[in-house]
């Protein structure tokens, strides 16, 4: 559209139209009562949304993209009757109990991990699929889980509280087909990640005049990521936990090489590029928050897709020159091979 038939109130940035819940190709898109009516409600609200913008370019095409993502989730929904469901075996739009907490199964929009709602598609979900109260079901290590009901009536959710508002906890409020929610303290489970992966970042708290900073791989099991084609262009998103399960998706990282004034490599850090951001404003933004390096400038050397046993990452490689005290990064073979190929 020519600049000149847009109203000076649209002279502002396109906001970026964020993707749905990720739903693997080909899987039917299963939705409980409750679910289909939010997806509805959403669906309402965003008409309201848009006869208020009126004839702002940019906020109702947004609002309007938005729209469009909604519908066709609505119109593919699979609204599942669980009062047909035999009653003693887990499966969709069930409440289990095991380990002393309380899930329902439900649809990918629906899903909220804060709130005890968890994904038919996540892996926790298909472990518990089939079970009944009294099965003992082993993941991998040692943690196991004892399944000890089965519901198909609203039982009181576990609704996680977390220290810092994370991801999923800044999420769209959704309606809660419990009629109340448990509220305790815990921490979320912790999915089983590489090693190199099971630590998070360096801590905000300061470390001991005596001890050095440490730099350590982030992880946060149900943040979203973005999913991308060879070209680096997003495609859908997933949870960290599910780029990291063995589903091959590809998703992009960054790798820096830190170089002193020699030439020679220093330090060495990554980091997954969030959704919604470019790997170079992923990078900045980390230098400034774990580096302590804001207005250093990185250089992107290359880029290649690297495969390992449970991932399948786009890596960005930059390098930048720095004599400053950064964070010591892991020693061992296990950090190291994330960037023999670099």
């Amino acid at each position: 559209m020519s600049r000149g038939f847009i109203k000076e109130g649209d002279q502002e940035e396109v906001p970026r139209v964020p993707m749905r819940a990720y739903l693997p190709e080909g899987v039917p898109n299963f939705v409980t009562k409750e679910g289909l009516e939010a997806l509805k409600v959403e669906l309402k609200s965003l008409e309201d949304e848009r006869s208020k913008v009126g004839d702002n370019y940019i906020m109702g095409n947004f609002i309007e993209a938005k729209m469009k993502l909604l519908i066709g989730r609505i119109n593919s929904a699979v609204e599942v009757d669980i009062s047909k469901a035999n009653k003693g075996t887990v499966s969709f739009g069930a409440w289990v109990r095991f380990n002393g907490r309380v899930v329902r199964i439900v649809g990918v929009d629906e899903a909220d991990i804060d709130k005890g709602l968890i994904s038919f598609i996540s892996p926790l979900a298909k472990s518990l699929m089939g079970k009944k109260a009294g099965d003992v079901i082993g993941l991998k290590g040692s943690e196991k889980i004892t399944l000890e009901e089965v519901s198909f009536e609203p039982m009181p959710l576990t609704q996680v509280v977390r220290e810092k508002p994370s991801f999923s906890s800044l999420r769209t409020e959704r309606g809660n087909p419990a009629s109340e929610i448990a509220t305790i303290k815990e921490e979320p489970m912790q999915a089983e990640l590489p090693q190199q992966e099971i630590q998070k970042e360096v801590t905000d708290l300061p470390a001991k005049a005596d001890e050095p900073r440490r730099f350590e791989p982030e992880t946060e099991a149900m943040e979203f990521l973005p999913i991308v084609n060879e070209r680096g262009n997003i495609v859908g998103r997933a949870t960290y936990f599910e780029l990291h399960k063995g589903n091959k998706l590809l998703h992009p990282v960054v790798h820096l090489h830190v170089i002193n004034e020699k030439g020679v490599t220093t330090r060495l850090y990554w980091w997954h590029v969030a959704f919604g951001e470019t790997p170079e404003k992923t990078l900045k933004r980390k230098m400034t928050e774990v580096l302590d390096l804001p207005e250093a400038k990185p250089k992107l050397m290359r880029q290649y897709i690297r495969e390992a046993k449970n991932e399948k990452e786009l890596v960005y490689v930059f390098t930048v020159v720095s004599e400053n005290e950064l964070p010591i990064t892991p020693e061992g073979e296990a950090y190291s091979v994330l960037f023999e190929k670099d």
